[in-house]
């Protein structure tokens, strides 16, 4: 997998409302791969990589950030719509 990029901190707010109220998302890739999940939590690893765990269909799965192209909450009344998430890169 390439090096990773970080996320913009300001999207990181809506992974955690997204976390915070276990919203149901329509996750799409950057592979071009989408499903629904619900999240659950954020983790940053050792190697300072950053994921989004969910829990779909498949069961959990940890999600690298820089791979995710958006989010959009499926839970009516969420708190915003989708999200662009690429392009959207802290420097390093």
């Amino acid at each position: 997998m390439n090096t990773y990029r970080p996320l913009n901190c300001d999207l990181h707010d809506y992974l955690e409302i997204a976390c915070m109220h276990g919203y149901r998302l329509r996750i799409e890739r950057l592979d071009g791969l989408s499903f629904e999940a619900r999240a659950l939590t954020t983790r940053t690893a050792a190697s300072k990589e950053e994921f989004l765990l969910v829990q779909g269909d498949a069961g959990q799965q940890a999600l690298r950030l820089d791979q995710l192209l958006a989010i959009t909450p499926l839970n009516v009344g969420a708190s915003f719509g989708r999200v662009e998430l690429t392009g959207s890169h802290c420097a390093l």
